[in-house]
């Protein structure tokens, strides 16, 4: 029989770093993840204020051993690829070349998602620049980073990803994954 999953701690009341409101929930969740060929323990945590005129939100997850510096190096060439998992921690710095760089800072979450939906993040940090651009070169480099990441989607162009994180909290779950110290 599989183990239940453990339900999330939720604190509400606490005070928002941003708005200084008591309008705070606080979760944290411990969580058995997929690692290779083994199961790793995590804990979730997230913060979210529910005052409608600050919304602050932020998230990260720890690995509940400690970990080494890392960096995970990936060749995205195929549409299959779109699945692989990642796992990034808020302190990670993610490096899309020739795309962007993501480094860690006051505003840096920790997620779990796939190759897919880390490009639909950075789709829409690109769409974000692009819709408040007043210079039309600007406007027309970031359609053109957007038609690159729809290919690189669809396995119509390769693209490497980079994940380098000093704590160790991170990943990227697939055996095309080359891992070295950081």
């Amino acid at each position: 029989m599989p183990e239940k999953e453990e339900m999330p701690e939720i604190m509400e009341g606490q005070e928002c770093p941003v708005c200084h409101q008591k309008t705070v929930v606080l979760t944290e969740q411990e969580k058995k993840i997929p690692f290779g060929e083994k199961e790793v323990e995590v804990y979730l945590f997230s913060l979210t204020c529910h005052n409608e005129e600050c919304k602050y939100h932020t998230s990260d997850l720890e690995f509940s051993e400690q970990q080494e510096p890392v960096k995970y190096t990936l060749e995205v060439d195929s549409e299959e690829d779109m699945k692989i998992r990642i796992v990034k921690s808020a302190e990670a710095t993610v490096k899309i070349p020739h795309i962007v760089t993501i480094e860690s800072g006051p505003q840096s979450q920790g997620y779990i998602t796939n190759v897919e939906g880390l490009l639909k993040r950075v789709q829409h940090i690109i769409e974000q620049a692009r819709d408040s651009a007043e210079d039309e070169d600007d406007r027309k480099k970031a359609k053109n980073l957007l038609k690159k990441i729809t290919d690189i989607m669809w396995g119509r162009e390769k693209q490497k990803i980079i994940i380098e994180d000093k704590t160790g909290n991170s990943a990227i779950i697939s055996p095309k994954a080359v891992r070295s110290k950081l």
